[in-house]
């Protein structure tokens, strides 16, 4: 069934009034199920489930991934699966729809914990209470959908704008449930098959996994002698280099320096290919390319030099070198630099982000202003009016209580959050992308320019800012699909409250159990937030913003700063290829950044990943054909299941791990 939609000129000359009645009048479905027992808790859970996924996959590489699509195909699948043995009926349109909402509402509250609030925890070196986390969270993140849906009014009702993630969210919900239903079915099994597989490897190369399996259900320890667990190793050169021990073989060096030191590892990440394949080749290419000019070239011969060198730690033992000690002594500056300086002129070149979004402000079309005719079915506006404010304050409060920054700063940044929010939401109407990770730096910096004492002045003004803005930016978008189908805007409202609580139950203790993990005398360090498995780049980018404000550039080396000063030419000079050719110079100054600070192995992943899918996009590219519907039309599906199968089995493998030591 074609989706209804109104013309251009229609959006252009109608009157928000004349809009609203034509919507009830004509998609508007009064009668359909939507927010259900049934959707709600299915959303709760899928949204916890696939939240935890976005954690692990967000500590890995800093990069937030949408849970939407994934978890609209997922909810098809299961209740056409139920209605077909006879125990339910079927999902309506609707009720998926509202899945969807909740479980994306859960996937965005996730990104402090890898960005923001672990940058505080590495700057000051304090570990929130549990509670005090999910508090602060939860009340930012519902600032986001108060703020969201009188903006809905005025973005989705009136002006008719695109949000095109979202409206092809719509889409396919309209195809699932109109068009072909078998394709939905395809895509489901698609992704539990791969899903699947993808998990059964992930557990073969995990030492949890094999220890339950061969100690706590074969006791493979008692009668056959195994003092550890049998596992494939995940790093395939692992059996070279055990290999080379045994037989003092080769061990390849650059300039000296171990390349295992330096992180250059070959590893079959499951999670990384998946990764890669929905970043697309450019973007995989840079972050490739920063990765070996980082750790190929400049690392070891900074360690030549002496300016990256092993430190001493408190008990008076020489830390050796690894990835994470070079990233943090010298790499760090020049892949912070090259990310901010990317992302601040690519989002410059987009004046009309800008300036549409204060332009459409002062737009006001004849019967604007006539008689509410959604006022039954809207979220009242009464409750935004009284409800910012008070969360605002609250917001305020509870981060100078649990962060001890000072109240009058938290309250001075408010005044941000509606700025910072139109912008990003105008952003995402536009191009699907919120500029998230550079308008923080605003705030980040504004703040500091008060308050340089105080890491956290910086940090968590910014991370709430920053954080409001992209929630309400991203449930816009999430509302799409909901306004073409015809749902009701006060369960979506409800949906979101419900995915953001989904989220912050979920993820919370899972980040204290993956990231925080207490040691054998129960006390829990921030030395174990950033680790070989789990770089926390995000964090990273955050943390070096937060000491150049509070230190400047006092106590670096010499070929630090000159290597700011080089990286931040070369962005600009990206950036602006990108703008002049439009796109078509493939690399990214912020990808580029992205390379220095993740794993070089996970780099190499991640590129593989996107090569070996715009190959095979290149191969099948013909519509109709069984390649193109497996390779280019399956995309999503298959890099879901890569990334679900190996985050899920990932997490379980850090929880027996923790449950058996």
């Amino acid at each position: 069934m074609a989706l209804l939609h109104l013309t251009d000129e229609q959006v252009q000359t109608w009157s928000r009034e004349q809009k609203d009645r034509w919507w009830l009048e004509n998609v508007y479905k009064a009668d359909m199920a939507q927010l259900t027992l049934r959707s709600g808790l299915t959303g709760f859970l899928l949204g916890g489930i696939l939240s935890a996924t976005g954690l692990y996959i967000g500590a890995k590489t800093g990069i937030g991934i949408g849970v939407g699509l994934t978890s609209v195909i997922l909810a098809f699948a299961l209740f056409r699966a139920i209605a077909a043995s006879g125990m339910a009926r079927d999902y309506t349109i609707l009720e998926n729809n509202c899945t969807q909402s909740i479980a994306t509402a859960a996937g965005y509250v996730v990104s402090p914990l890898f960005s923001s609030l672990a940058a505080y925890m590495l700057v000051t070196g304090v570990i929130p209470n549990w509670w005090q986390l999910m508090v602060w969270i939860f009340v930012v993140s519902t600032i986001g959908v108060l703020l969201a849906f009188p903006m809905k009014r005025k973005f989705i009702n009136e002006d008719q704008a695109p949000f095109p993630e979202g409206r092809a969210c719509g889409v396919v919900l309209d195809s699932l449930y109109h068009g072909e239903g078998s394709e939905g079915v395809f895509k489901a099994k698609l992704l539990g098959v791969v899903g699947g597989l993808t998990a059964l490897y992930q557990a073969i190369v995990s030492d949890g996994w094999m220890k339950l399996v061969q100690f706590k259900l074969l006791a493979m320890d008692k009668w056959a002698g195994m003092k550890e667990p049998w596992h494939f190793q995940e790093r395939l050169d692992q059996y070279y280099y055990s290999w080379a021990a045994k037989a003092e073989g080769w061990i390849p060096t650059i300039l000296g320096t171990d390349i295992r030191q330096l992180g250059l590892r070959l590893t079959l990440d499951a999670a990384m290919l998946g990764v890669g394949g929905l970043m697309g080749i450019a973007v995989a290419t840079s972050c490739l390319l920063g990765a070996l000019i980082n750790f190929g070239v400049l690392a070891p011969l900074m360690i030549q030099l002496g300016d990256i060198a092993p430190r001493i730690a408190a008990d008076g033992k020489a830390i050796p070198l690894n990835r994470a000690e070079i990233v943090n002594q010298w790499s760090l500056w020049w892949g912070v630099t090259m990310m901010v300086t990317g992302a601040m002129v690519s989002l410059a070149a987009k004046p009309e982000i800008f300036t549409s979004a204060f332009k459409s402000l002062g737009k006001k079309k004849d019967g604007a202003k006539g008689s509410d005719v959604l006022k039954d079915i809207e979220v009242p506006m009464w409750i935004s009016y009284i409800g910012v404010p008070l969360f605002s304050v609250l917001g305020s409060w509870v981060t100078h209580l649990f962060f001890g920054v000072p109240f009058w700063i938290a309250l001075v940044s408010l005044p941000l959050i509606f700025v910072l929010t139109l912008i990003c939401t105008n952003s995402m109407a536009l191009t699907s992308w919120t500029p998230t990770g550079s308008l923080a730096k605003i705030t980040q910096f504004t703040m500091g320019a008060i308050d340089r004492s105080n890491p956290g002045s910086n940090l968590l003004p910014a991370a709430m800012t920053s954080e409001i803005a992209s929630n309400a930016a991203n449930l816009l978008s999430d509302i799409k699909p909901g306004y073409m189908l015809g749902g009701k805007p006060r369960h979506q409202a409800v949906g979101h409250v419900i995915g953001n609580l989904a989220g912050v139950l979920f993820c919370v203790p899972l980040f204290f159990l993956l990231f925080l993990p207490p040691d054998a005398n129960g006390v829990r360090s921030v030395t174990t937030l950033v680790s070989d498995q789990f770089a926390m780049p995000a964090a990273l980018q955050w943390k070096g913003v937060a000491e150049i404000i509070a230190k400047g550039l006092k106590g670096l080396p010499t070929s630090a700063v000159l290597s700011m000063g080089f990286a931040a030419v070369a962005a600009l000079v990206i950036e602006v290829l990108r703008i002049k050719t439009k796109g078509k110079f493939g690399l990214s100054a912020v990808a580029i950044g992205l390379g220095v600070v993740l794993p070089p192995e996970s780099t190499l992943a991640m590129f593989v990943g996107a090569l070996v899918f715009w190959l095979l996009g290149r191969k099948h590219k013909t519509a109709g054909t069984p390649g193109h519907r497996l390779w280019v039309e399956g995309l999503e599906p298959i890099c879901a299941g890569l990334i679900s199968g190996a985050a899920l089995m990932g997490i379980g493998n850090a929880i027996i791990n923790v449950l058996l030591t």
